[in-house]
């Protein structure tokens, strides 16, 4: 404040003093005496003047600088999304390759028709994983097949044991879809529901709404040995994680389990 003052008193005197010595000697028109023109209301007029441009300068400024900050901030919100993003998506599904790989090892061994269908079937999954999906965005008709894919895949580790549907209402051709992110809830099916000599039964459903939305149901049987399991894991959480980066508050993931059976629904924007 000291140096504010100081600054308008310097201001003032080289303005109006340069004034008065090298334009004109009536610098205060408003007085007889043109020398009264250090009396107070003088001073005043001139400092007001002189704060309203100060103000004014100061306030485009601190415009311009809060839009340079507001832009940064949301590059950089950006940025840590995306990279968060590629970071969640790296932990999708690393064991089911694994097994995948074990699996094959042991049709290999055995000299199996099925190791053939498997590598292809694995490495349709591993090009659309590593190559086709590049952005926060998916087609959800790549997405539908990738799932079977992975269904298929899973037909071979478990022989007949797996019964699995699927049912699309409405037009999915032209709807985009987080990247693998219902085959995360699918591949829990596999980890949660399987027992020893059970059946692992499967019913899921795509159905697209007239408001832009898409709903996604997921029903398998559960087995009640891997509760626990779930409740430590990471894939719900994940896909959670996913969900409130790329929508806010803007879609619904329901889980729960009743006796054996375990049910998930999830809304998401699409349009």
């Amino acid at each position: 404040m000291f140096s504010l003052a100081i600054m308008l008193v310097s201001v003032y005197l080289v303005r109006t003093g340069l004034n008065y010595l090298l334009v004109t000697k009536d610098i205060w028109p408003e007085a007889e005496d043109p020398a009264k023109f250090l009396e107070l209301n003088h001073i005043i007029a001139v400092v007001l003047g002189e704060l309203y441009v100060i103000g004014f300068v100061t306030a485009i400024k601190l415009v311009i600088d809060w839009t340079i900050e507001k832009q940064r901030n949301e590059d950089l919100a950006k940025l840590q999304m995306s990279t968060e993003l590629k970071y969640l998506r790296t932990q999708i599904q690393p064991h089911f390759f694994f097994n995948t790989l074990n699996n094959l090892y042991a049709l290999t061994l055995k000299k199996s028709d099925n190791a053939l269908r498997l590598i292809i079937k694995l490495s349709d999954m591993m090009q659309y994983i590593l190559y086709e999906v590049k952005s926060s965005k998916a087609s959800l008709l790549k997405e539908i097949n990738h799932i079977n894919n992975f269904i298929d895949i899973e037909r071979l580790r478990f022989d007949d044991r797996v019964d699995a549907e699927m049912d699309i209402t409405g037009g999915i051709e032209d709807i985009c879809v987080p990247p693998l992110l219902f085959l995360s809830f699918v591949e829990n099916c596999f980890k949660h529901g399987m027992k020893e000599n059970d059946q692992l039964k499967i019913k899921m459903s795509f159905d697209v709404l007239n408001n832009g939305y898409l709903e996604f149901t997921l029903i398998n049987n559960f087995n009640p040995k891997a509760t626990e399991y779930i409740a430590s894991g990471i894939g719900n959480e994940n896909a959670k994680r996913r969900l409130k980066l790329l929508f806010s508050n803007n879609f619904v993931l329901e889980s729960k389990v009743e006796g054996n059976t375990y049910k998930l629904f999830l809304k998401i924007p699409v349009q």
